[in-house]
């Protein structure tokens, strides 16, 4: 079955194919890094590496940008009031992102471009876009002529005419009309500054994208994430600038994920209505989080607060709980269950990857984990078994597919040697050879180390 995908700019949802078949190439809108990373960053950051892990399961090679832009003027008040230089916010909070990015089991991008590491591709693009009068210079600035582009506004629906209404020419602005955006700023005293054709000076905003996702991806891209907040005016000023360039559609899908709600209200770094991401894990475990996040679609709005987690760690429990009792983390792969067990699963499995491909609703597959958590547990209660065992392992296997059940329970420390001879015996139990297992029980033994076997596999304990 092929993947289905909504596209915010045709508004409806297209099958998938890639510009390279074999690869798909997916570029995020990462943080601007003014200040400590928030949970909208993780929710977003979430939606686009649940895509990737998804295609990767579907034996796709994926190609992920996250960027980070890196200067800006609130990183550069904030680096002022501090007495520090503008790199060190920066850093630091990159630094904080990609630490609790891993800790909520986000894999790491295929590359991290930063716009402070792109000024040279940002001026040959605008160069081009001067060329071409597309753009164009002046004092010192350089500004997109958004009149000179007469499908602009096709990504947000909106008519440039009815936008003039909103905006006005700031003082200082050289703009030939309000809408016009800067692609390059000139220098101001105190702020850094790089060289270019036009003066001293650094990038605007939505340069950084275009030409960091054409620089590690190409011209045209599979799908364009971030935040259903930047569709307007930061993606389509990144598809007006971009298709100026190269001629071409810039993202085949753009795949914009909803916003967090804090008690009914967008989250806004504005009005200080939003959560860090290390209060959040200081206080709840990330498996829960990442649960929580993943429990509703990608493109839906999410409430969030405390209460809202804890909810949800009761029911992240139910689907642990059958996987801790059959230690699906360490049991030996089996057989496929029989009878109406590996019925539930075949039918798990299969309506799992029909929600996937379907827009990736992980919400619709977090429903068919819980059936199967159902029947799992139901095979336990009624003597388990290796089918119960084989059928938490399917549990544990689909989960994993959206990164989830990524921490085994706590349990007792045993040296190297302790579980070498375990793991043999489990293979010795296996092959059906008896006197082996018994020989490996008496080691064990020896060591201090008693086996249980049960319907659940074996375990050790102390004596």
């Amino acid at each position: 079955m092929p993947i289905r995908i909504y596209d915010t700019l045709t508004r409806s949802k297209r099958e998938f194919v890639p510009v390279t078949p074999g690869r798909v190439t997916m570029y995020v809108c990462g943080m601007t890094v003014q200040n400590k990373p928030h949970v909208g960053h993780i929710r977003s950051s979430l939606s686009a590496e649940v895509m990737r892990r998804y295609f990767e399961h579907r034996g796709q090679e994926v190609l992920y940008a996250y960027n980070f832009t890196d200067v800006d003027d609130k990183i550069i008040e904030r680096a002022n009031a501090e007495g520090i230089e503008y790199a060190g916010v920066s850093e630091r909070n990159i630094d904080a992102y990609l630490r609790f990015a891993d800790l909520h089991n986000i894999r790491r991008a295929t590359v991290y471009p930063r716009a402070t590491q792109h000024i040279g591709e940002m001026h040959a693009m605008i160069a081009q876009l001067i060329a071409s009068g597309h753009a164009y210079a002046a004092d010192g600035d350089v500004y997109y002529d958004v009149r000179s582009k007469a499908d602009y506004g096709k990504l947000s629906g909106r008519r440039v005419d009815e936008l003039r209404e909103g905006y006005r020419i700031e003082p200082g602005e050289a703009k030939r009309d309000p809408l016009d955006f800067a692609l390059w700023k000139g220098a101001k005293p105190g702020e850094p500054a790089w060289p270019s054709p036009w003066g001293p000076g650094r990038p605007g905003w939505h340069i950084e994208c275009s030409a960091m996702a054409m620089k590690h991806l190409g011209e045209t891209i599979d799908i364009h994430g971030g935040g259903q907040d930047l569709i307007f005016p930061h993606h389509e000023n990144e598809i007006a600038q971009s298709e100026a360039c190269s001629g071409k559609p810039f993202a085949n899908f753009w795949a914009e994920n909803g916003l967090v709600n804090l008690g009914g209200a967008k989250m806004s770094k504005s009005d200080g209505n939003f959560f860090f991401i290390e209060d959040i894990a200081s206080r709840v475990d990330p498996e829960v989080t990442r649960f929580y996040l993943l429990s509703t679609h990608y493109r839906s709005p999410i409430e969030f607060s405390l209460e809202r987690l804890q909810e949800a760690g009761v029911a992240y429990q139910r689907l642990r709980t059958p996987l801790e009792r059959a230690g699906a983390w360490t049991a030996p792969e089996g057989s496929a269950p029989g009878g109406a067990l590996g019925e539930a699963v075949a039918e798990a499995d299969r309506l799992f990857h029909e929600a996937m491909d379907d827009d990736f609703n992980s919400a619709q597959a977090l429903g068919h984990l819980f059936d199967l958590a159902r029947a799992v547990n139901r095979a336990l209660d009624e003597g388990g078994g290796a089918d119960a065992i084989q059928s938490a392992r399917a549990l544990y296997r689909l989960g994993g597919i959206l990164g989830l059940f990524w921490t085994a329970p706590a349990g007792e420390s045993w040296p190297a040697e302790v579980l070498e001879l375990a793991a043999a015996r489990v293979q010795a139990r296996k092959d059906k050879d008896w006197k082996r297992s018994d020989e490996i029980r008496n080691a064990l033994a020896e060591l201090g180390v008693l086996v249980e076997d049960g319907s659940q596999g074996q375990k050790l304990k102390r004596k």
